[in-house]
């Protein structure tokens, strides 16, 4: 019997580049659950913990943020992304 492990992103988050490309390619996506999906897995690649402390947010308010359907403050959304060291940019 072959044994599968179940896919999860947070395994291959191991650099500020993979980071940030992951980000972007979430944001191409309509859907804005799969940017929330994306900035969680960022999250728990860094710790949970570690940015509720940066941010000044509580857990259970981050992962609030992080659920299908949340509809988030930008100002949240930019909090999060300057604690990760990833600020949102726009570009042409």
């Amino acid at each position: 019997m072959v044994k599968v492990k179940k896919f999860d992103a947070v395994d291959y988050l191991d650099s500020e580049e993979m980071m940030a490309e992951y980000l972007t390619a979430a944001m191409e996506d309509p859907d804005p659950d799969v940017f929330l999906a994306a900035l969680s897995d960022v999250a728990k690649a860094r710790g949970i913990a570690r940015l509720a402390k940066d941010t000044g947010l509580g857990r259970e308010s981050l992962y609030k943020t992080f659920s299908p359907g949340a509809k988030p403050r930008f100002d949240t959304i930019v909090k999060i992304t300057k604690a990760l060291g990833i600020p949102l940019a726009v570009k042409s």
